[in-house]
Protein backbone atom coordinates (compact mmCIF):
# COMPACT_ATOMS: atom_id res chain seq x y z
CA UNK A 1 0.00 0.00 0.00
CA UNK A 2 1.55 3.22 -0.84
CA UNK A 3 1.68 6.06 1.51
CA UNK A 4 -0.60 8.00 -0.53
CA UNK A 5 -3.32 5.30 -0.16
CA UNK A 6 -2.47 5.21 3.54
CA UNK A 7 -3.40 8.81 3.86
CA UNK A 8 -6.81 8.56 1.85
CA UNK A 9 -7.71 5.51 4.12
CA UNK A 10 -6.84 7.47 7.58
CA UNK A 11 -8.29 10.45 6.37
CA UNK A 12 -11.58 8.65 5.39
CA UNK A 13 -11.59 6.97 8.69
CA UNK A 14 -10.88 10.09 10.64
CA UNK A 15 -13.95 11.79 9.26
CA UNK A 16 -16.11 8.79 10.44
CA UNK A 17 -15.01 9.20 13.73
CA UNK A 18 -16.23 12.78 13.55
CA UNK A 19 -19.25 12.03 12.08
CA UNK A 20 -19.99 9.71 15.37
CA UNK A 21 -18.26 11.99 17.82
CA UNK A 22 -20.79 14.92 16.82
CA UNK A 23 -23.60 13.25 17.90
CA UNK A 24 -21.69 13.87 21.72
CA UNK A 25 -21.63 17.40 21.16
CA UNK A 26 -24.60 18.33 23.47
CA UNK A 27 -24.53 15.81 25.71
CA UNK A 28 -20.66 15.56 26.31
CA UNK A 29 -18.51 18.32 28.55
CA UNK A 30 -16.14 20.59 26.46
CA UNK A 31 -13.32 19.09 28.00
CA UNK A 32 -14.11 15.34 27.74
CA UNK A 33 -15.55 16.38 24.58
CA UNK A 34 -11.46 17.22 23.09
CA UNK A 35 -10.20 14.25 24.80
CA UNK A 36 -12.43 11.91 22.66
CA UNK A 37 -11.56 13.59 19.68
CA UNK A 38 -7.74 13.57 20.74
CA UNK A 39 -8.25 9.72 21.79
CA UNK A 40 -10.21 8.88 18.39
CA UNK A 41 -8.76 11.36 16.16
CA UNK A 42 -5.88 12.99 16.99
CA UNK A 43 -4.02 9.78 17.91
CA UNK A 44 -4.76 8.66 14.30
CA UNK A 45 -3.56 11.88 12.73
CA UNK A 46 -0.31 11.65 15.05
CA UNK A 47 0.68 8.01 14.48
CA UNK A 48 3.95 7.53 12.78
CA UNK A 49 3.20 10.98 11.61
CA UNK A 50 6.95 11.88 10.37
CA UNK A 51 6.17 9.58 7.57
CA UNK A 52 3.93 12.85 5.94
CA UNK A 53 6.78 14.25 5.39
CA UNK A 54 7.15 12.63 1.86
CA UNK A 55 3.48 13.37 1.28
CA UNK A 56 2.55 15.89 -1.26
CA UNK A 57 0.65 18.83 -0.93
CA UNK A 58 -2.84 17.65 -1.64
CA UNK A 59 -2.50 14.78 0.70
CA UNK A 60 -1.30 17.14 3.57
CA UNK A 61 -4.34 19.52 2.95
CA UNK A 62 -6.75 16.48 3.25
CA UNK A 63 -5.34 15.97 6.52
CA UNK A 64 -5.20 18.91 7.91
CA UNK A 65 -9.03 19.68 6.62
CA UNK A 66 -9.58 16.62 9.15
CA UNK A 67 -7.99 18.50 12.10
CA UNK A 68 -9.77 21.72 11.06
CA UNK A 69 -12.98 19.63 10.71
CA UNK A 70 -12.31 18.88 14.76
CA UNK A 71 -11.18 21.84 15.59
CA UNK A 72 -14.57 23.46 14.83
CA UNK A 73 -16.76 20.59 16.25
CA UNK A 74 -14.89 21.07 19.57
CA UNK A 75 -15.79 24.93 19.05
CA UNK A 76 -18.77 24.88 17.22
CA UNK A 77 -17.06 27.26 14.76
CA UNK A 78 -18.89 28.43 11.51
CA UNK A 79 -17.15 26.89 8.38
CA UNK A 80 -16.42 30.12 7.19
CA UNK A 81 -14.42 31.47 10.40
CA UNK A 82 -10.77 31.35 9.67
CA UNK A 83 -9.31 28.29 10.84
CA UNK A 84 -6.11 29.60 12.35
CA UNK A 85 -6.90 31.60 15.35
CA UNK A 86 -8.65 28.66 16.59
CA UNK A 87 -6.06 26.41 16.56
CA UNK A 88 -3.91 28.84 18.37
CA UNK A 89 -6.45 29.09 20.79
CA UNK A 90 -6.69 25.27 21.07
CA UNK A 91 -3.12 25.06 21.74
CA UNK A 92 -3.08 22.32 18.55
CA UNK A 93 -0.03 22.56 16.13
CA UNK A 94 -1.29 22.35 12.49
CA UNK A 95 -0.70 18.45 10.70
CA UNK A 96 2.62 19.79 8.59
CA UNK A 97 4.19 21.09 12.29
CA UNK A 98 2.72 18.23 14.08
CA UNK A 99 5.14 15.86 12.07
CA UNK A 100 8.49 18.31 11.52
CA UNK A 101 7.97 18.14 15.46
CA UNK A 102 8.45 14.94 15.70
CA UNK A 103 11.45 14.71 13.72
CA UNK A 104 12.93 17.48 15.23
CA UNK A 105 12.63 15.45 18.59
CA UNK A 106 13.69 12.34 17.03
CA UNK A 107 16.76 14.36 15.13
CA UNK A 108 17.73 16.07 18.20
CA UNK A 109 18.50 13.21 20.18
CA UNK A 110 21.08 12.37 17.44
CA UNK A 111 22.63 15.46 17.23
CA UNK A 112 25.84 14.59 18.06
CA UNK A 113 25.98 11.85 15.04
CA UNK A 114 27.60 13.38 11.62
CA UNK A 115 25.67 14.86 9.64
CA UNK A 116 25.51 11.97 7.03
CA UNK A 117 24.09 10.09 9.53
CA UNK A 118 21.46 12.80 10.77
CA UNK A 119 20.31 13.18 7.09
CA UNK A 120 19.91 9.15 6.77
CA UNK A 121 18.20 9.12 9.90
CA UNK A 122 15.65 12.07 8.78
CA UNK A 123 14.67 10.64 4.87
CA UNK A 124 15.00 6.78 6.21
CA UNK A 125 11.18 6.61 5.37
CA UNK A 126 11.30 7.80 2.32
CA UNK A 127 11.27 5.27 -0.56
CA UNK A 128 9.52 7.05 -3.41
CA UNK A 129 11.50 9.27 -6.20
CA UNK A 130 11.04 10.16 -9.53
CA UNK A 131 12.70 8.53 -12.54
CA UNK A 132 14.55 10.99 -14.37
CA UNK A 133 16.36 8.55 -16.46
CA UNK A 134 14.33 5.28 -17.20
CA UNK A 135 14.95 2.41 -20.36
CA UNK A 136 11.45 0.59 -20.33
CA UNK A 137 12.50 -1.60 -23.15
CA UNK A 138 15.91 -2.84 -21.94
CA UNK A 139 14.58 -5.95 -21.48
CA UNK A 140 12.28 -6.13 -24.92
CA UNK A 141 9.16 -5.10 -22.05
CA UNK A 142 7.97 -7.35 -19.06
CA UNK A 143 6.58 -10.56 -21.40
CA UNK A 144 9.68 -10.66 -23.68
CA UNK A 145 12.53 -10.46 -20.49
CA UNK A 146 13.08 -14.18 -19.97
CA UNK A 147 14.95 -13.67 -23.40
CA UNK A 148 17.73 -11.96 -20.79
CA UNK A 149 19.71 -14.79 -19.29
CA UNK A 150 22.41 -12.46 -17.17
CA UNK A 151 21.27 -8.83 -16.15
CA UNK A 152 24.14 -7.04 -15.50
CA UNK A 153 23.17 -4.23 -12.23
CA UNK A 154 25.79 -2.20 -11.90
CA UNK A 155 26.52 0.55 -9.42
CA UNK A 156 27.26 3.67 -10.86
CA UNK A 157 27.98 7.23 -9.82
CA UNK A 158 27.05 10.21 -12.07
CA UNK A 159 31.20 11.18 -12.00
CA UNK A 160 32.14 7.77 -12.94
CA UNK A 161 32.14 8.63 -17.02
CA UNK A 162 35.35 6.68 -17.40
CA UNK A 163 34.23 3.49 -15.85
CA UNK A 164 31.08 3.14 -17.38
CA UNK A 165 33.05 3.61 -21.11
CA UNK A 166 35.47 0.98 -19.91
CA UNK A 167 33.33 -1.41 -18.91
CA UNK A 168 30.73 -0.64 -21.98
CA UNK A 169 33.69 -2.12 -24.42
CA UNK A 170 34.78 -4.95 -21.72
CA UNK A 171 33.11 -7.48 -19.63
CA UNK A 172 30.01 -5.00 -19.69
CA UNK A 173 29.46 -5.43 -23.37
CA UNK A 174 26.06 -6.33 -24.32
CA UNK A 175 26.18 -9.63 -26.45
CA UNK A 176 25.39 -13.34 -26.28
CA UNK A 177 27.34 -15.86 -25.09
CA UNK A 178 27.09 -19.06 -25.82
CA UNK A 179 23.62 -18.37 -27.08
CA UNK A 180 22.57 -16.49 -24.09
CA UNK A 181 21.61 -12.75 -24.02
CA UNK A 182 23.70 -10.50 -20.93
CA UNK A 183 22.57 -7.22 -21.13
CA UNK A 184 23.62 -4.34 -18.69
CA UNK A 185 22.07 -1.13 -16.57
CA UNK A 186 23.58 1.20 -14.91
CA UNK A 187 21.99 2.52 -11.57
CA UNK A 188 22.19 5.99 -10.37
CA UNK A 189 21.25 8.83 -8.12
CA UNK A 190 22.32 12.50 -8.87
CA UNK A 191 25.18 14.77 -8.33
CA UNK A 192 26.83 17.93 -9.39
CA UNK A 193 27.74 16.02 -13.03
CA UNK A 194 25.31 15.13 -15.61
CA UNK A 195 25.19 11.59 -17.11
CA UNK A 196 25.33 10.48 -20.76
CA UNK A 197 22.05 9.56 -22.21
CA UNK A 198 23.11 8.34 -25.64
CA UNK A 199 23.64 4.58 -24.62
CA UNK A 200 20.26 4.26 -22.93
CA UNK A 201 21.67 2.25 -20.46
CA UNK A 202 21.61 4.54 -16.96
CA UNK A 203 18.38 4.29 -14.77
CA UNK A 204 18.42 7.52 -12.47
CA UNK A 205 16.59 8.67 -9.75
CA UNK A 206 16.11 11.81 -8.22
CA UNK A 207 17.88 11.20 -5.06
CA UNK A 208 21.37 12.77 -3.70
CA UNK A 209 23.83 10.11 -4.61
CA UNK A 210 26.18 9.42 -1.62
CA UNK A 211 27.01 6.15 0.33
CA UNK A 212 24.08 6.01 2.45
CA UNK A 213 22.16 5.62 -0.20
CA UNK A 214 22.97 2.48 -2.01
CA UNK A 215 20.34 0.93 -0.01
CA UNK A 216 18.26 3.37 -1.55
CA UNK A 217 19.42 2.43 -5.05
CA UNK A 218 18.34 -1.28 -4.72
CA UNK A 219 15.16 -0.81 -3.57
CA UNK A 220 14.07 1.39 -6.43
CA UNK A 221 16.09 -0.99 -8.99
CA UNK A 222 13.87 -3.55 -7.63
CA UNK A 223 10.62 -2.18 -7.65
CA UNK A 224 11.97 -1.28 -10.89
CA UNK A 225 12.35 -4.69 -12.08
CA UNK A 226 9.41 -6.20 -11.07
CA UNK A 227 7.65 -4.17 -14.19
CA UNK A 228 10.14 -3.40 -16.54
CA UNK A 229 12.37 -7.12 -16.40
CA UNK A 230 10.34 -9.62 -14.08
CA UNK A 231 11.55 -12.59 -15.71
CA UNK A 232 15.05 -12.03 -16.41
CA UNK A 233 17.12 -15.91 -15.01
CA UNK A 234 19.99 -14.13 -13.36
CA UNK A 235 21.15 -10.93 -12.08
CA UNK A 236 25.65 -9.57 -10.98
CA UNK A 237 24.67 -7.01 -8.67
CA UNK A 238 28.01 -5.51 -8.06
CA UNK A 239 30.14 -1.82 -8.29
CA UNK A 240 31.88 -0.40 -11.40
CA UNK A 241 35.17 -0.73 -9.98
CA UNK A 242 34.90 -5.00 -10.31
CA UNK A 243 36.24 -7.36 -13.42
CA UNK A 244 33.44 -9.43 -13.79
CA UNK A 245 34.47 -12.30 -16.39
CA UNK A 246 30.68 -12.78 -17.33
CA UNK A 247 31.31 -15.02 -20.42
CA UNK A 248 32.59 -17.57 -17.03
CA UNK A 249 29.17 -16.41 -15.34
CA UNK A 250 27.20 -17.35 -17.88
CA UNK A 251 28.83 -20.62 -18.04
CA UNK A 252 28.62 -21.27 -14.29
CA UNK A 253 24.67 -20.28 -14.32
CA UNK A 254 24.09 -22.72 -17.15
CA UNK A 255 25.52 -25.74 -15.25
CA UNK A 256 23.52 -25.23 -12.29
CA UNK A 257 21.36 -28.10 -11.23
CA UNK A 258 17.93 -27.47 -11.19
CA UNK A 259 17.98 -23.68 -11.30
CA UNK A 260 17.90 -21.68 -14.69
CA UNK A 261 16.65 -18.90 -12.42
CA UNK A 262 13.19 -19.82 -10.79
CA UNK A 263 15.05 -21.26 -7.97
CA UNK A 264 16.94 -19.42 -4.87
CA UNK A 265 20.35 -18.25 -5.74
CA UNK A 266 22.60 -15.65 -3.88
CA UNK A 267 25.92 -16.15 -3.87
CA UNK A 268 29.61 -14.47 -3.71
CA UNK A 269 32.34 -13.37 -1.15
CA UNK A 270 30.01 -14.34 1.80
CA UNK A 271 30.72 -12.46 5.19
CA UNK A 272 29.44 -13.96 8.57
CA UNK A 273 28.71 -13.13 12.05
CA UNK A 274 29.70 -8.88 11.44
CA UNK A 275 28.86 -6.67 13.86
CA UNK A 276 28.03 -2.76 13.20
CA UNK A 277 31.07 -0.72 13.46
CA UNK A 278 30.53 1.97 16.04
CA UNK A 279 33.77 3.81 15.38
CA UNK A 280 32.87 7.29 14.07
CA UNK A 281 35.85 7.85 11.77
CA UNK A 282 35.33 4.98 9.77
CA UNK A 283 33.01 4.79 6.48
CA UNK A 284 31.02 2.12 7.66
CA UNK A 285 30.06 3.65 10.96
CA UNK A 286 26.46 2.66 12.54
CA UNK A 287 25.56 4.17 15.79
CA UNK A 288 22.95 2.25 18.06
CA UNK A 289 20.12 4.54 16.77
CA UNK A 290 19.95 2.93 13.15
CA UNK A 291 20.60 -0.81 14.73
CA UNK A 292 22.14 -2.37 18.04
CA UNK A 293 21.90 -6.10 16.22
CA UNK A 294 24.26 -8.34 14.69
CA UNK A 295 24.16 -8.22 10.66
CA UNK A 296 22.76 -11.11 9.11
CA UNK A 297 25.20 -13.50 6.67
CA UNK A 298 25.20 -11.61 3.83
CA UNK A 299 27.62 -11.19 0.40
CA UNK A 300 29.60 -8.78 0.30
CA UNK A 301 28.36 -5.93 -2.05
CA UNK A 302 31.44 -5.58 -4.60
CA UNK A 303 29.72 -8.01 -6.41
CA UNK A 304 27.06 -11.09 -5.93
CA UNK A 305 25.03 -13.29 -8.16
CA UNK A 306 21.31 -13.57 -7.77
CA UNK A 307 18.87 -15.45 -9.23
CA UNK A 308 15.62 -13.69 -10.63
CA UNK A 309 13.18 -15.69 -8.37
CA UNK A 310 15.75 -14.52 -5.17
CA UNK A 311 15.53 -11.03 -6.60
CA UNK A 312 11.89 -10.69 -6.28
CA UNK A 313 11.95 -12.17 -3.39
CA UNK A 314 14.19 -9.31 -1.97
CA UNK A 315 11.58 -6.77 -3.32
CA UNK A 316 9.12 -8.87 -1.68
CA UNK A 317 10.93 -8.63 1.99
CA UNK A 318 12.10 -4.69 1.47
CA UNK A 319 8.57 -3.84 1.27
CA UNK A 320 8.56 -4.24 5.11
CA UNK A 321 11.70 -3.95 5.78
CA UNK A 322 13.47 -1.07 7.76
CA UNK A 323 16.14 1.01 5.82
CA UNK A 324 20.15 0.12 6.72
CA UNK A 325 22.73 2.26 5.28
CA UNK A 326 24.67 -0.40 4.42
CA UNK A 327 23.10 -1.79 0.72
CA UNK A 328 24.92 -5.07 1.31
CA UNK A 329 23.42 -5.82 4.68
CA UNK A 330 19.91 -4.65 3.97
CA UNK A 331 19.81 -7.41 1.42
CA UNK A 332 21.03 -10.03 3.56
CA UNK A 333 18.55 -8.48 5.81
CA UNK A 334 15.94 -9.16 3.37
CA UNK A 335 16.85 -12.71 2.58
CA UNK A 336 17.05 -13.83 5.93
CA UNK A 337 13.56 -12.66 6.44
CA UNK A 338 12.31 -14.98 3.36
CA UNK A 339 14.32 -17.65 5.39
CA UNK A 340 16.67 -18.00 2.90
CA UNK A 341 20.45 -18.02 3.03
CA UNK A 342 23.54 -16.73 0.73
CA UNK A 343 26.47 -19.63 -0.36
CA UNK A 344 30.03 -18.90 -0.76
CA UNK A 345 31.24 -18.78 -4.43
CA UNK A 346 35.36 -19.09 -4.04
CA UNK A 347 35.69 -17.28 -7.38
CA UNK A 348 34.34 -13.68 -5.98
CA UNK A 349 36.79 -11.73 -4.52
CA UNK A 350 35.34 -8.67 -3.43
CA UNK A 351 38.39 -8.16 -1.41
CA UNK A 352 40.42 -7.97 -3.83
CA UNK A 353 43.73 -9.92 -4.54
CA UNK A 354 46.93 -9.87 -2.31
CA UNK A 355 49.29 -11.06 -5.55
CA UNK A 356 47.44 -8.18 -8.07
CA UNK A 357 49.49 -5.06 -8.30
CA UNK A 358 50.70 -2.69 -11.16
CA UNK A 359 53.04 -4.85 -12.72
CA UNK A 360 51.25 -7.49 -14.90
CA UNK A 361 52.90 -10.44 -15.38
CA UNK A 362 52.15 -13.61 -18.19
CA UNK A 363 50.54 -15.58 -15.07
CA UNK A 364 47.89 -13.40 -14.37
CA UNK A 365 45.52 -13.96 -17.22
CA UNK A 366 45.07 -17.73 -16.77
CA UNK A 367 44.55 -17.07 -13.16
CA UNK A 368 41.62 -13.72 -13.42
CA UNK A 369 40.44 -16.22 -16.05
CA UNK A 370 39.48 -18.79 -13.45
CA UNK A 371 37.79 -16.53 -11.30
CA UNK A 372 34.04 -14.49 -11.70
CA UNK A 373 35.03 -11.20 -10.20
CA UNK A 374 37.72 -9.61 -8.12
CA UNK A 375 36.93 -5.93 -6.43
CA UNK A 376 39.03 -2.79 -6.86
CA UNK A 377 40.04 -2.24 -10.02
CA UNK A 378 41.15 1.00 -12.08
CA UNK A 379 39.17 1.35 -15.79
CA UNK A 380 42.85 0.89 -17.85
CA UNK A 381 43.36 -2.35 -15.24
CA UNK A 382 40.12 -3.36 -16.36
CA UNK A 383 40.42 -3.01 -19.96
CA UNK A 384 44.00 -4.71 -20.06
CA UNK A 385 42.68 -7.71 -17.91
CA UNK A 386 39.56 -8.28 -20.55
CA UNK A 387 42.08 -8.00 -23.81
CA UNK A 388 44.17 -10.49 -21.68
CA UNK A 389 41.48 -13.20 -20.83
CA UNK A 390 40.16 -13.19 -24.28
CA UNK A 391 43.24 -13.35 -26.35
CA UNK A 392 43.11 -16.39 -28.56
CA UNK A 393 46.69 -16.78 -27.69
CA UNK A 394 46.65 -17.88 -24.53
CA UNK A 395 46.58 -20.69 -23.01
CA UNK A 396 45.48 -21.71 -19.51
CA UNK A 397 46.15 -25.51 -18.10
CA UNK A 398 44.29 -25.11 -14.81
CA UNK A 399 41.07 -23.17 -13.93
CA UNK A 400 40.75 -22.05 -10.31
CA UNK A 401 38.05 -21.03 -8.10
CA UNK A 402 35.16 -22.37 -9.88
CA UNK A 403 33.72 -24.42 -7.02
CA UNK A 404 30.67 -23.25 -5.17
CA UNK A 405 31.56 -24.43 -1.67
Amino acid sequence: MSLEHHSKLLTRNCFYQLRKISKLRTIVPREDLEMIIHAFVSSRLDYCNSLFSCLNKKELSRLQQVQNSAARLLTRTNRRAHITPILKALHWLPVTFRFNFKILVLTFRAFSLPAHIQQFIYYRHCRHFPVLLDIPDKCGGSEKSSNVFLLLVIKSSPGNFDRREVLRKTWARERQHNGLWIRRIFISGTAGSGVEKEHRDILQWDFDESFFNLTLKQILFFEWMKHRCPNVHFLLNGDDDVFANTDGMVEYLTDLPGNNGSSHLYTGYVIYNAAPIRSSESKYYIPNQITAELYPPYCSGGGYLLSGHTAMVIHNMSVSTEVHPIDDVYIGMCVEKAGLLPTVHTGVKTLGLTMYNLILDEHEPCYMKGLLLVHRFLPAQIYLMWKKINDPHLRCGVRFGEDNV
